[in-house]
């Protein structure tokens, strides 16, 4: 699958409200939901205490957020020489980033419990594993004095954070899952470390293990709102969007409704290529947030996704005035581009798609869409050129088969037909390229005397009638072609099974079906003159 990284800031952050299904949850519980409106609405419930202080600078640190997240640690009012106190200073400092003085009070808590408290340690190893730090040895080094005071048993909720530091660093996965398999063996029955591995291997691609993983959590929590969201997005990775959607859909089934959890599905409906569904979620957002610039960017790709292109082009301009430059992202150039093109204003487009390509001049995809707008501009030498650049960089069969579909609409079809060649010998099974390549040839043999295109016809008929409802207009197509090769040779014998297949492929052919009809009607027998009285 072709994957474009960007896609995910699409998806808005999304903020859970309560919900019947989780009344009884706890607020730590809600707080690794995700459901953060509902914790702090509990939180504060329970009134001023030094843990609800606690719970509720980690989510606001969760939410980024470190001044608040700052304030309520700092209000927790302890004797100022306990450790809990200190280690809640110290989540206060590493808030704001200030990362020493964090340190110091850490260090000051570990000396106040003289090193031996496995639970101040291990709240000291969770503080790193929910902060912004990326380095993992100070983290690390709780962790394992944490494991020494616990004598070297391992405690689940110390492993999730060890796997959670090292899932920081760009080299950890290894240790990181060691680690969430660890706090699984510690208890088979944690649902967040099974949720983690499977994030795990999302961002390593192993997509099965992570949908087996996010569905073991469903399995032991069947309320655990984020597996759905992150089974979803796994699917969406693998190019199964209608499994996707489904489980999105039970994600939002287990979250308030709002304008957050709306934004997401408008954006997961873009996704999964579901248009006109995501305008009717976008603009439900846009009614009450009409600046949101999620919604506005989506608004302006969905409406050119449905060939809505002069709203989409005000929607853009719309986007454009609206956004900050430095939330402009490379794509909404591109898109921008696509519309001019299609609003014929090309050479605007191909302006600024060159602009994007000179600020980022190894981005293939940007390459492509340059190529895809001159040949919308019918600019064909243009757009050879220009996948000919690409291919010097990095070019593979997919390259090859734009670049031969490029030749064959500037009519150079031996070009084409020598590139289709290329990609059917790497790839004989490829039944696209076999239509492609009978196209080409039958641009040099247009009268069809030769038979040029009637080898890959004939050779497109047999690989793709193993899927016939996905290959249905190019067999219609070969079968036309070599129905009337052997009609316009004057052998109805061989070509009325091919007219037979096209009818039976689409009834409604109309010429197929007055060729077999003049085939085989019974020739009416001629009546004898009568005899004269």
């Amino acid at each position: 699958m072709n994957f474009k990284p960007w896609k995910l800031s699409l998806l808005a952050a999304l903020s859970v409200s309560g919900s019947a299904a989780f009344a009884q949850t706890t607020p730590q519980k809600s707080i690794e939901l995700g459901r953060y409106n509902e914790a702090r609405a509990a939180l504060l419930r329970q009134g001023a205490s030094n843990e609800t202080s606690f719970e509720l600078g980690r989510l606001y640190q969760m939410r980024d957020m470190p001044d608040s997240a700052a304030y309520y640690f700092n209000r927790i009012s302890l004797n100022p020489k306990d450790a809990t106190t200190m280690v809640a200073a110290g989540r206060a400092a590493l808030a704001q980033g200030k990362n020493a003085e964090a340190q110091i009070q850490f260090d000051n808590a570990v000396k106040a419990t003289k090193g031996k408290d496995a639970k101040v340690l291990t709240m000291i190893a969770q503080a790193y594993a929910e902060s912004d730090v990326k380095d993992a040895s100070k983290g690390l080094s709780y962790v394992e004095a944490a494991h020494k005071a616990n004598k070297l048993k391992d405690d689940p909720a110390l492993m999730i954070a060890r796997g959670d530091i090292y899932l920081k660093q760009e080299n950890g996965g290894g240790e990181a899952m060691n680690s969430y398999d660890r706090a699984v063996l510690a208890d088979p029955n944690n649902v967040l470390a099974y949720y983690r591995k499977g994030q795990l291997n999302v961002r390593s691609r192993n997509y099965n293990e992570a949908r087996d993983a996010f569905q073991k959590a469903i399995s032991l929590d069947a309320n655990y709102a984020p597996a759905y969201n992150a089974l979803a997005e796994t699917y969406f990775y693998a190019g199964k969007y209608d499994d996707a959607l489904s489980n999105f859909q039970k994600y939002t089934g287990l979250a308030e409704k709002s304008s957050d959890t709306d934004a997401k599905y408008a954006s997961f409906l873009f996704l999964t290529k579901k248009y006109p569904e995501a305008l009717v979620e976008i603009q439900k957002v846009l009614a009450r947030e009409p600046n949101n610039v999620t919604m506005n960017r989506l608004n302006a790709y969905s409406l050119y996704e449905v060939g809505k292109n002069d709203e989409a082009i005000a929607a853009m301009d719309k986007y454009m005035k609206l956004t900050p430059p430095e939330k402009i992202i490379k794509e909404d150039n591109v898109y921008y581009a696509k519309m001019m093109a299609k609003g014929g204003k090309g050479e605007q487009g191909i302006a600024m798609l060159q602009k994007a390509i000179a600020a980022d001049p190894t981005n293939a995809d940007l390459q492509n869409d340059l190529a895809t707008a001159y040949l919308g501009a019918k600019n064909y030498p243009m757009a050879i050129a220009t996948y000919k650049a690409k291919m010097k960089g990095q070019g593979g069969l997919t390259d090859q088969v734009l670049l031969a579909r490029a030749y064959s609409l500037n009519k150079q079809y031996a070009q084409a037909d020598s590139l289709y060649g290329i990609v059917l010998t790497a790839r004989p099974t490829y039944a696209p390229g076999y239509l492609m390549r009978a196209q080409a040839n039958y641009g040099m043999d247009p009268d069809s005397k030769q038979g040029l295109a009637k080898p890959y016809y004939e050779k497109y008929v047999e690989v793709a009638k193993a899927d016939p409802a996905k290959y249905k207009d190019g067999l219609v197509e070969a079968n036309s072609y070599l129905g009337y090769y052997y009609y316009q040779k004057g052998d109805k014998t061989a070509a009325l099974p091919y007219y037979k297949e096209v009818l039976a492929l689409d009834p409604s052919n109309q010429n197929a079906k007055s060729v077999v009809d003049s085939m085989t009607r019974p020739k009416t027998a001629t009546k004898a003159p009568a005899k004269k009285k």
